[in-house]
C-alpha cells in the first residue's frame, strides 16, 4: 500500500529518528521475533478511495497508517513515538515519488507489553495521496 511506503520513507529518512531506530528497523508487515530494539512497525489499517464519476490515471485515497513502537524500555518507547509523531504530522507535497500527499495524526494508542516483557505503544495516521488508477 502507498500509505505505507510514505510513512515508512518518512521515518527512514528522518535524522534524529534513524540515530535511534536505524532504517533496517523499520519494517511493514510484521516484526522479525528476535529484532533488535527499538524497531518501527508500520501496517495498514484502512483504505478509502474516491470514487470519481469518470475513470482516470489517479484515484485520490486516504489511508489510516498505524506505526507501532517496540523497545526495551519506557524512555526508549516515549522518545520514539515522540520523534515518529514529529516527523510524519503535516507533511505535504510529494513523498517518495507519491503525488498530493498529506499526512495527519489520528490518534495514539495506549501503552502496552510486547513479546519479551517489550514495552510498545502505537500511532495512528491518516494519509491521504493521489494512487495510481
Amino acid at each position: 500500500m502507498s500509505g505505507i511506503r510514505i510513512v515508512g520513507a518518512l521515518l527512514r529518512a528522518h535524522a534524529e529518528l534513524s540515530e535511534i531506530v536505524p532504517p533496517a528497523r523499520v519494517k511493514a508487515g510484521a516484526l522479525p521475533e528476535k529484532v533488535d530494539l527499538p524497531a518501527l512497525l508500520v501496517r495498514s489499517v484502512s483504505l478509502v478511495e474516491r470514487q470519481p464519476l469518470t475513470i482516470g490515471e489517479k484515484i485520490h485515497t486516504t489511508e489510516r497508517i498505524s506505526v507501532a513502537v517496540r523497545a526495551a524500555n519506557y524512555q526508549d518507547q516515549e522518545t520514539v513515538m515522540r520523534l515518529v509523531r514529529s516527523c510524519c504530522r503535516g507533511v505535504t507535497g510529494m513523498v517518495d515519488g507519491i503525488g498530493n500527499v498529506s499526512v495527519r495524526t489520528a490518534g495514539t494508542g495506549p501503552d502496552a507489553r510486547g513479546p519479551g516483557n517489550t514495552f510498545e505503544k502505537t500511532t495512528d495516521f491518516r494519509v491521504s495521496f493521489d494512487a495510481d488508477a
